[in-house]
């Protein structure tokens, strides 16, 4: 009799010649972690239900190619289809040693397709809007009004609110100096809404950051706020106003960089502010007169509107 294959090693539909090949990849495995191994399998599987009929050890990479692009038209991403590649080559090793005059994997030169990389979620404009206009005197009230109205007003990141010094806020110029990755500094508009907020808290902050005086935004203790606290007063404050769905801090940061693109649609202004390299995510900056930037930011951003600016 032959070699009975580990429970769920092979589909029901796999012929006899097939399930040979997986129960003996199954044995090739038998060190390797649980988890592992499973994950192993249930790819191999996948690729012997696509094969049907035809022996495994004769498939071309041409097959492959179709095998993986009809698991694509699925819905897999490019992660899970490098992740199955990869048990593939695995399993066309076992194969290679099984069988000497196989002198070739034909997944060698196969790469997985690339996943559209899928964008943060935007706020809508009345929904930004709604969140930042946080109402009460509560020194705590204050400081997230201030913080929110920052973080939609130019597009920090979190990393960036949570770590920013009172002292890199300019309320005179309407600019804050941000150093961004790669220790990068950068100059990003305030706007009209921003400045009021930041102007209401810095008087109650000096009350309170006596733990830190450096920093902008602090706790009830006077320690620097920390990015997981700003993320759960965001969610807090999303709830409260009355948002149908969990905001984030980067949620503000793309609808800031969103909101400013759709009204100026000025792509290299969004990307200047935001501390991006180019839109290839290489090195290279744009650099705009920082002036032009301002007039840009003014013009089209939905709480950047100074008084008296036509």
């Amino acid at each position: 009799m032959g070699k009975t294959a580990p429970p769920g090693t092979a589909a029901p539909d796999v012929t006899p010649v097939n399930a040979a090949h997986l129960a003996a990849f199954a044995d090739r495995l038998a060190a390797r972690p649980a988890h592992t191994r499973a994950a192993y399998l249930r790819d191999v599987r996948v690729l012997a239900a696509l094969a049907g009929a035809a022996d495994l050890a004769g498939l071309s990479a041409r097959e492959l190619r179709r095998f993986l692009a009809t698991l694509h038209g699925r819905g897999l991403s490019g992660r899970s289809l490098a992740r199955m590649l990869s048990s593939w080559r695995g399993l066309f090793r076992q194969l290679q040693d099984r069988d000497p005059a196989m002198t070739e994997n034909p997944c060698a030169g196969l790469k997985a397709p690339k996943s559209v990389r899928k964008l943060p979620s935007a706020l809508s404009p009345d929904e930004a809007v709604r969140l930042v206009q946080i109402s009460g005197d509560d020194p705590l009230a204050v400081r997230d009004r201030a913080l929110f109205e920052l973080a939609y007003s130019s597009g920090l990141r979190l990393s960036e609110l949570a770590g920013l010094d009172a002292e890199r806020v300019d309320l005179a110029t309407g600019e804050v100096r941000v150093w961004g990755k790669g220790a990068k500094e950068r100059i990003v508009p305030v706007g009209a809404a921003a400045l009021q907020a930041v102007r209401a808290w810095l008087p109650v902050r000096a009350g309170v950051a006596n733990a830190d005086p450096k920093a902008l935004f602090v706790g009830r203790s006077g320690k620097r706020i920390t990015p997981r606290a700003i993320e759960r007063r965001l969610a807090d404050w999303a709830f409260r106003q009355g948002l149908s769905r969990h905001v984030h801090p980067h949620m503000l940061r793309h609808s800031f960089a969103s909101h400013v693109l759709q009204s100026s649609g000025d792509l290299r202004a969004v990307q200047e502010m935001l501390g991006h390299a180019s839109i290839a995510s290489t090195q290279v900056y744009t650099h705009l007169d920082f002036q032009a930037l301002a007039k840009v930011y003014d013009a089209a951003h939905p709480r950047a509107k100074r008084k008296g600016a036509k």
